[in-house]
């Protein structure tokens, strides 16, 4: 993969241009990435709906514990009910067995009923303790996943946020220079306007742009499993230039490719996490009627999206 990058590079420095296969490559690179970037994004959904379906289902395991334990009770009261019963008809037992043998068969009889209730609702009682147990035990282990779950997707959103922090921190000499910073839907996004980068119809970045991409590139470095997308977007202006550029589309896709050189030249940077994407007028911010408006359409968007093997792990255990 590196050597394919670096005869890449070459090429694009000896002809200043994409030759149609190297394109095509890149094409078919960004469309796999692109889904795989939409995937992730599917995922981090899913796994939030995963996590809430896990909540509900804690809650409905609590209801069903408490209410085990309210059964517990009445059969607690209904076995003490019967003994006293049964002490009752031991008294009557007693006080009869003078009389008639009729009476003491009959309370025989009664008492011995009286016993096997009791012993029913006894063996009922262990089984309903046996249940509250394992409820209880199901109730605990469903907590610590959930439990761990949110600290797996804390953690994440904290490592992004510790991203974007830093990458503020690196990128402050470029505040007020068309470079914005968000953190949104558990990825960072930064924002670069084609006037601190380019020049117009142009994908050469200029000395400004390259200090703030390396700076940039510096602080991906020190994050190594965060992938990184990185999309050209212009305004809706038709492009008027001649040469080896063929459209908006064709000129977002170069300027995209030209970060992803510069952010190669950071050998801690791995390739394989690299995508570059022409969206050409296709995805603006804003409208594109005003001249501003048209400023901040133009623009470089670089994507840093976390890694999340180990909330997958954790919700194929719940």
């Amino acid at each position: 993969m590196k050597n394919k990058f670096a005869i890449i590079t070459l090429l694009f420095i000896s002809t200043s241009c994409v030759s149609p296969k190297v394109y095509k490559n890149l094409e078919d690179k960004y469309a796999t990435l692109k889904k795989e970037n939409r995937n992730l994004q599917d995922e981090y959904n899913d796994l939030l709906k995963e996590k809430n379906k896990a909540e509900n289902e804690l809650k409905t395991a609590a209801d069903n514990y408490s209410s085990a334990i309210d059964d517990k009770y009445i059969l607690k009261d209904e076995y003490e009910a019967l003994i006293s019963q049964n002490e009752n008809l031991k008294n009557s037992y007693n006080a009869l067995e003078a009389n008639s043998s009729s009476a003491i068969a009959a309370n025989s009889k009664k008492n011995r009923e009286l016993l096997a209730k009791l012993e029913a609702k006894e063996q009922a009682l262990v089984l309903e303790n046996q249940r509250l147990e394992k409820l209880k035990k199901e109730l605990e282990a469903r907590s610590n996943r959930v439990l761990e779950l949110e600290n797996v997707i804390a953690a994440k959103d904290a490592a992004m946020t510790n991203l974007k922090n830093a990458i503020s921190n690196a990128l402050t000499d470029f505040e007020g220079k068309g470079l914005t910073i968000e953190q949104r839907n558990g990825k960072v996004y930064v924002s670069m306007e084609n006037k601190l980068l380019f020049n117009s119809g142009s994908w050469a970045v200029g000395l400004e742009g390259k200090k703030a991409v390396k700076q940039l590139a510096n602080v991906l470095g020190d994050n190594p499993e965060i992938a990184v997308l990185i999309e050209g977007h212009t305004d809706n202006a038709p492009f008027t230039g001649t040469g080896q550029v063929s459209g908006n589309w064709d000129l977002s896709t170069k300027r995209a490719t030209a970060i992803v050189e510069i952010l190669q030249e950071n050998k801690n940077i791995n390739p394989e996490n690299l995508t570059a994407a022409g969206r050409g007028e296709f995805s603006p911010i804003t409208s594109n009627n005003t001249v501003e408006g048209k400023a901040k359409n133009r623009r470089i968007e670089v994507i840093l999206t976390p890694k999340l093997d180990a909330i997958s792990k954790l919700l194929n255990n719940i």
